[in-house]
């Protein structure tokens, strides 16, 4: 037999090694608690989502609703012990890992459980969610405006469950045509031509879910020949480089610009007045000429998280054109037509992310690994 020398000098005999008695019985009580304590923390998860989907409907629409509902899922988790305790279930050798266990099976296990029977087609107390623009909501005559909207519902929505009115200003009403494809409501309406005063046109939108809840949308928008005009100089007059060419735009639009011959230019609004200006310094103004002016305004929108099959942002757009013309004589000076046209800063796309229950997911992963590390780290230094 070996022998090892200690630290003083003296020599011992190594014991043999001798195997550990496996108590195959001890194992398989064990396990079959394991099984158990399985089972019943995945039936409790199950009954506790069942029971906090009649709290998720009494409560009704509340924006704390999801904390109060999660907090009753995180609350009760305190019922295991009882339970198994009732059962009449050892737990003398259950660890900390073991009810690590058992609560995270319950955790989730009641949270998937919650999140499918809160959704269709189970259960549906969401009514439609419709973002509605009108390009423009002021327009000149003869020119189009464009009803857009995306309608979204979790039951889905499809072109019959959507009604749309249009009231004109005479007090007739119509229900035209109109095109709902990829979530997106599309109606074009062509303005009239010749009126003298004013024209307001009314709209109605009603999307209803299979469910029957339902989201009404109502607005207005406006043909008036002064949509767009020439504020100053007077049309006729001669403008020089240090003179304002000050335009009037009456609707919310992107771009304001005008063209000399092919040429656009832009104008920029002005801090001081309601007024969109240039002057005859910029590129495109011909020196001791007379010029006409055409007016014109863009309106771009994009939807959130609208994507084409391209990948790309798929971008909305109209234009108001001023149905006057304005001539204008340009002054013979040098500085006339020298400068660039003035940058402008158009809509950029819409990207919105719903964190739901993700927040909550990831904080509850980070806890994980930080206890399974803990963990490790405490049985590695139990073995030295």
């Amino acid at each position: 037999m070996s022998k090892r020398r200690k630290e003083n000098g003296e020599e011992e005999e190594d014991k043999p090694f001798k195997m550990p008695t496996f108590d195959e019985a001890a194992f398989l009580k064990r396990e079959r608690r394991n099984i158990k304590t399985t089972f019943i923390s995945f039936l409790f998860g199950c009954l506790m989502a069942l029971i906090c989907f009649c709290f998720w409907a009494l409560i009704g629409k509340n924006d704390m609703r999801w904390w109060l509902v999660f907090l009753v899922g995180i609350v009760n988790a305190s019922f295991l012990k009882f339970i198994f305790l009732k059962l009449n279930i050892d737990l003398a050798d259950f660890r900390k890992m073991n009810w690590f266990s058992s609560f995270a099976i319950y955790f989730f296990t009641w949270l998937i459980v919650f999140i499918v029977i809160i959704n269709p087609p189970f259960y549906d107390d969401e009514a439609p969610l419709v973002d509605l623009v009108v390009l423009p909501e002021m327009q000149e005559p003869g020119g189009s405006v464009f009803v857009l909207a995306k309608i979204t519902d979790n039951s889905g929505m499809k072109k019959e469950n959507i009604q749309f009115e249009i009231t004109y200003p005479d007090g007739a009403k119509e229900s035209p045509d109109f095109d709902y494809n990829d979530k997106i409501f599309n109606y074009t309406f062509s303005g009239p031509t010749n009126f003298t005063e004013d024209e307001i046109y009314n709209y109605t939108l009603i999307a209803r879910d299979p469910a029957g809840h339902t989201t009404t949308k109502t607005g207005s928008f406006t043909y008036s020949n002064n949509t767009i005009f020439l504020a100053t100089p007077n049309s006729g007059d001669t403008v020089e480089t240090a003179d304002d060419v000050k335009f009037y735009v009456g609707a919310d639009v992107s771009r304001v610009y005008y063209t000399i011959d092919s040429t656009e230019i832009n104008a920029t609004k002005s801090d001081r007045e309601e007024y969109y200006t240039t002057n005859p310094g910029f590129k495109g103004w011909p020196r001791d000429e007379n010029i006409t002016l055409i007016v014109k305004a863009e309106i771009i929108y994009y939807f959130e998280n609208i994507i084409d099959d391209q990948g790309r942002f798929v971008q909305y757009k109209n234009t108001i054109i001023d149905a006057d013309n304005y001539n204008l004589k340009v002054a013979d000076e040098s500085t006339i037509g020298q400068k660039e046209s003035p940058p402008v800063t158009l809509p950029s796309p819409r990207i919105t992310y719903s964190p739901g229950f993700e927040l909550i997911l990831f904080i509850i992963s980070v806890v994980i690994i930080v206890l399974i590390l803990k963990y490790n780290k405490k049985k590695k230094r139990n073995k030295k």
